[in-house]
């Protein structure tokens, strides 16, 4: 396949088949998430302690190229919350509260994530996607929806928040609630509430361009400036400007940081990617994640911030029934009159809705039912999802990244560390040979122990390995069954490590001292070119190595005709 095959995405493909009867989907989804993410993506800026506008700035030309460079027909790109939340965490302490400064340096990160991911993307880097799994995505996101609420409580009631952490913002902002500015408060629950009702009655429309706009014209209407409520501002009108960070940190103090956002934007736009794909669509995770690289890139050079995907935007368009990723360009449109236009309209939104809209998508992340799934399907995996949120939710929100990818490691290593194992039997009336453990009935050839570890040999389960055929061995021993020849079923021994290597070495040199030989069956091309490497097939002797379980026992009971 040529370079050019290669970078040629999904969505460029979809859009050189683009057709007459595409235009009315496409362009009332289109109008319909930029009337969504208008407000939603100035109250992200807001999150991420920029001025609004750098919401809107940053979306602008990542609208316009995504549908050209990604592989999802629907995904919408742009600030979305957590992304927003953890480059707040990361620039805040180096800002020195200089907001040219800090809006330099958020302009900076978009443009480190950008490269990190446009070079991990050619690099075929998209493995990565699998960094975080399941239950710690579900405990991480819940561990961010509490910090994003706890960072909008003030805003959101009117009253001062200033606590150690989240936990420590939610009990300042609740001592607090006698002295709550009621104006403010009666304008942000009162968005939050009409959110809330009109997400769930009608979710098809744009609710938080409508709560908003309401919200808007009760302040100007009632003059409610006068009574605390505080508005947006000045809202520079016109394109972004084009720029090119100048007075910046140390990159060595980004880095982390930076890439731990780019690990979690790239996730998250694979997940989402996925889960709105339709039946046979494929989603191409270096695609996105070369998709997420030229994206950042271009929000940097238009003064933006890192960006990533909104799962509510793109199920808006769904249900939208947005028919090709043009889509997507229509929304850029509608922007730049918003921008070149809105400005006077924009500035008068109040902060409190702005909030409100904070809230009310941390509330939608948090997605309790699937942590009653993980309760009925493994207590484990749940019991991974909380230890997760706690991370994030006590620690920095940047060490609880690391945590994450830390714990889903972690929880892989200890299933693979302590795989099931098997000594294998037949079984009458069923073909091949099966678990005696699974088949009372199943009767071993007498003097063979038939074993299946299910899991590759490495460093994690090497001894395990080693112990539990010895083990087996030993039980057999016990019962009165001695052991002649121990046969290794290696069907699920895919790969080994050097020190699988020596468990493996010390296990038949032990087995040979005792007199028992050992034959392998079902060795993979790959396993049998690394074992024959470190000398084990030698050791062996490869008359003993078998293609198949049928033919290692056919071997071994010509060899002792008393095992039939």
């Amino acid at each position: 396949m040529t370079v050019a095959q290669r970078l040629t995405t999904p969505n460029l493909v979809r859009l050189r088949a683009w057709r007459r009867e595409d235009l009315r989907p496409d362009l009332f989804a289109g109008l319909g998430v930029a009337a969504y993410l208008v407000p939603q993506v100035m109250a992200y800026a807001t999150l991420a302690g920029l001025d609004p506008v750098v919401g809107l700035w940053a979306c602008l030309v990542p609208l316009m190229i995504y549908p050209f460079i990604g592989s999802s027909r629907l995904l919408s790109v742009g600030p979305e919350s957590t992304t927003a939340l953890m480059t707040a965490a990361a620039l805040a302490p180096l800002a020195a509260g200089d907001p040219s400064r800090y809006a330099a340096m958020a302009a900076l990160a978009a443009l480190v994530v950008g490269l990190l991911c446009l070079v991990g993307g050619l690099l075929r880097l998209g493995v990565v996607a699998s960094l975080l799994s399941r239950p710690v995505l579900l405990g991480y996101l819940a561990g961010v929806a509490v910090i994003m609420i706890a960072g909008q409580v003030g805003a959101l009631l009117g009253v001062e928040s200033d606590g150690d952490g989240p936990l420590g913002e939610l009990a300042a902002a609740a001592g607090q609630l006698g002295s709550a500015n009621a104006a403010t408060a009666a304008i942000g629950l009162g968005v939050l509430v009409l959110l809330l009702i009109g997400s769930w009655r009608s979710p098809t429309l744009p609710w938080p361009l409508l709560a908003v706009l309401a919200a808007t014209l009760v302040t100007a209407w009632a003059d409610l400036e006068r009574f605390g409520v505080e508005v947006v501002g000045e809202v520079p009108t016109g394109l972004p400007p084009l720029s090119i960070p100048t007075e910046i940190p140390p990159l060595a103090l980004l880095i982390g940081p930076i890439a731990a956002i780019a690990v979690v934007g790239f996730t998250d736009n694979v997940l989402e990617a996925r889960a709105f794909a339709r039946p046979g669509e494929q989603v191409d995770a270096d695609a996105e994640l070369r998709a997420l690289g030229l994206t950042n890139l271009s929000s940097g050079l238009t003064s933006g911030m890192p960006v990533s995907s909104s799962g509510s935007r793109t199920a808006l368009a769904r249900a939208s029934r947005a028919s090709t990723p043009a889509y997507g360009l229509v929304t850029a449109a509608s922007l730049t009159c918003v921008l070149l236009f809105a400005g006077p309209l924009l500035a008068s939104f109040p902060s409190a809705a702005l909030a409100a809209l904070v809230v009310f998508a941390a509330l939608r992340i948090v997605d309790v039912p699937q942590f009653r799934w993980l309760w009925g399907f493994r207590r484990t995996e749940f019991w991974l999802g909380v230890a997760t949120f706690l991370a994030v939710l006590t620690l920095d929100l940047l060490v609880g990244v690391a945590v994450a990818v830390a714990l889903s490691v972690l929880a892989m290593l200890a299933r693979v560390a302590r795989p099931h194992a098997a000594v294998l039997g037949r079984v009458p009336g069923l073909a091949g040979m099966h678990d005696i453990g699974e088949y009372p009935t199943a009767e071993e050839v007498q003097g063979l122990l038939v074993f299946r570890y299910d899991s590759p040999l490495f460093f994690a389960n090497a001894e395990d390995f080693r112990l539990r055929v010895l083990a087996s061995v030993a039980e057999h021993e016990a019962a009165g069954s001695p052991v002649t020849t121990v046969l290794l079923n290696c069907e699920a021994n895919v790969d080994v490590d050097s020190t699988a290597i020596g468990a493996i070495e010390a296990l038949v040199r032990e087995l040979h001292h005792r007199g028992i030989e050992v034959s392998l069956a079902r060795v993979h091309v790959e396993l049998a070119i690394l074992l024959e490497r470190a000398g084990i097939l030698d050791l062996i002797g490869t008359d003993l190595v078998y293609p198949t379980l049928p033919t290692a026992v056919e071997g071994y009971q010509g060899r002792h005709p008393a095992g039939h």
